[in-house]
């Protein structure tokens, strides 16, 4: 079971950081999940809420601007590409104005960084996937109709979408097992105690993003 840190780990500092970023490596996680936002000046910043502290949209804010609402610097995609080679980056993309962008930027990387393309917009999951030679996923955060799931209408046609990213407290045995007999992994994020740890281990779901991944990383099988 893969142990991605949500945001980073970030017990300590500010998420979506590069302390937070290092925070996780130190503990030893196999990947880091993160947002994927555009700026008003066009930059991919890793970001998640869509308004700040003080109200402002987000997209509505240049990085630098944003940067200071918030009282740090706001890491990009391009930067931290570049900073980490040996980690799996699973990258939620929070907009479907960000779908361009991150196509013309992540070209180049399919083939040197380990990346997973995840989001709850599915259309987007879609497009990427159809456009890039890159790992992608769907996240949901429903209970899909048992005659729903995979691989039935709801699901891209394309090879590259071979993951599921389940909100934990949707799962259950038959949900994972029924979407692992398609050949499509199962994430769950959300999980977060040691109770949590167990029940996912036993359920066999590929891998958890977690806000607290010092819990899930001293008892790994494997």
């Amino acid at each position: 079971m893969l142990v991605l840190s949500h945001r980073g780990y970030h017990v300590a500092v500010p998420e979506n950081t590069y302390d937070a970023f290092e925070s996780a490596l130190r503990l030893g996680v196999d990947g880091i999940e993160t947002d994927l936002q555009l700026s008003a000046d066009g930059h991919l910043i890793l970001f998640h809420d869509r308004l700040t502290p003080d109200g402002h949209a987000t997209a509505s804010l240049s990085r630098s601007d944003l940067g200071a609402v918030v009282g740090y610097p706001i890491p990009t995609l391009e930067e931290v590409l570049h900073q980490y080679k040996d980690v799996l980056w699973n990258i939620e993309i929070k907009t479907p104005a960000v779908l361009e962008p991150a196509v013309a930027l992540l070209r180049p990387w399919c083939y040197t960084r380990r990346l997973l393309i995840t989001s709850f917009w599915h259309p987007v999951i879609e497009h990427i996937s159809q456009r890039l030679d890159v790992d992608c996923g769907i996240v949901v955060a429903h209970r899909p109709f048992a005659r729903a799931l995979p691989p039935f209408g709801w699901w891209p046609d394309t090879g590259r979408v071979q993951t599921v990213v389940w909100a934990y407290p949707i799962i259950d045995a038959d949900i994972v097992a029924q979407t692992a007999r398609q050949g499509i992994r199962n994430f769950v994020y959300g999980a977060e105690t040691a109770s949590d740890r167990v029940h996912c281990a036993a359920l066999q779901v590929d891998g958890v993003i977690t806000d607290h991944p010092d819990i899930w990383l001293p008892a790994r099988t494997g």
